[in-house]
């Protein structure tokens, strides 16, 4: 109890910013597979607050919606519509709306804790999270191509280009399976991983120094305070965007990767 005691304090009193953040102390279940710290904390919370929002949403879905179902149903729609269908056409997008629809809130919903006060950090921004989310995407599209195509027809399409004298796959070859095998999920990992790490350290910095400026600096500098504060404040809204467009980005990616599956080049 005193471990999460403390592990919680650090994260509503700033402390200096650093690696560490990322990586902090378990406070539960030391040394085994369910070992619990901060972040896996900050993880669970987000995938309970996930269910628990799409929970009541459906459970209290009525035929003239209330604001947060309207909110809810406008999201949806939205990946359905400008993801899934526009980027798939009407029968492929609405029969992979479903997950990609998964994807953007999963994702949202643990790029958001970042700006939670008491949480105050993203969930994905260890490369865990990222990760499970780039290998979802990597066999959402590689099982899409298989049923469009078959196996055969799959792995000859991403591998064999049409069109192009047979030599020339000696060298296109490796360069369409790395691309596509490793490439895809290397970079949907990454670009999610990077955007929200560095969110966190600006927003931590932001915080730190006001906190620093306003208690413990000379009084001729606790007038910067106000600054720190207002950048922190920018940073939050800022942050809140991200969240939202690196699921987006996310997702629209998936999208795109199923398209260039189920599609002969």
């Amino acid at each position: 109890m005193t471990s999460l005691a403390s592990s919680v304090a650090g994260a509503i009193v700033p402390g200096k910013p650093g690696i560490g953040d990322f990586f902090p102390a378990p406070f539960a279940f030391e040394g085994t597979l369910f070992e619990m710290n901060r972040l896996v904390l900050v993880r669970i919370v987000a995938a309970i607050a996930l269910l628990a929002v799409m929970w009541i949403g459906a459970r209290r879905a009525q035929l003239v919606p209330g604001r947060g179902q309207s909110v809810l149903e406008l999201m949806v729609t939205f990946v359905r519509d400008q993801v899934a269908i526009e980027t798939l056409g009407e029968v492929n997008g609405r029969r992979y709306a479903p997950i990609l629809t998964t994807i953007f809130f999963a994702v949202l919903f643990m790029n958001i804790t970042g700006i939670i006060p008491g949480l105050n950090i993203a969930a994905s921004s260890v490369v865990a999270i990222p990760l499970i989310f780039a290998v979802i995407s990597y066999f959402v599209f590689i099982a899409a191509g298989i049923r469009a195509q078959g196996a055969g027809g799959f792995f000859k399409s991403q591998l064999f280009p049409a069109g192009v004298p047979w030599p020339l796959y000696l060298i296109l070859t490796p360069i369409e399976a790395f691309s596509t095998f490793v490439i895809r999920p290397a970079t949907l990992t990454i670009r999610l991983l990077v955007n929200m790490l560095v969110g966190h350290l600006l927003l931590a910095m932001c915080f730190f120094g006001t906190h620093y400026l306003f208690f413990e600096a000379a009084a001729a500098l606790k007038a910067l305070s106000v600054v720190t504060l207002a950048g922190a404040l920018a940073f939050t809204l800022f942050e809140i965007f991200v969240a939202g467009l690196q699921a987006f980005i996310f997702s629209i990616l998936t999208a795109v990767y199923i398209k260039m599956s189920i599609e002969t080049h």
